[in-house]
């Protein structure tokens, strides 16, 4: 892909797309580890009505504030899709704090067969 194509690709990319799957990402595992303090939280303060729904509002809303970074992350990845673009491996990585694809070197690139061989990886 050429630096233009990839300028023109950047640019079919929702800007706040980056922040929602950031934002998704990083509550979706603060939901699922929080599920282990508020499991153990809500068995002892059941016997109290009012603390044990204050509780359940507080998963609730934390709930549904993911659900609607889930509807922003499908739209923004729709909005992409309609424009006809790919979105480049490196905007994946950047998302989950992964370091960039290594470039190959000219001696590896001028070693890489052209065509997909039926060899296992390992060989």
């Amino acid at each position: 892909m050429t630096s233009r194509q990839q300028a023109l690709s950047d640019q079919e990319i929702p800007r706040w797309l980056r922040f929602v799957m950031k934002s998704d990402r990083a509550g979706s595992a603060w939901y699922v580890g929080m599920g282990f303090f508020f499991a153990p939280a809500l068995a002892i303060v059941s016997p109290w009505q009012a603390l044990t729904t204050a509780m359940w509002i507080v998963i609730a809303v934390a709930g549904l504030w993911l659900g609607l970074l889930g509807v922003a992350m499908a739209t923004g990845l729709a909005m992409v899709l309609r424009s006809n673009r790919e979105i480049p491996e490196d905007y994946w990585r950047s998302i989950i704090d992964y370091p960039s694809a290594p470039k190959p070197s000219a001696r590896q690139a001028a070693c890489r067969p052209t065509a997909r061989s039926s060899r296992p990886a390992s060989v």
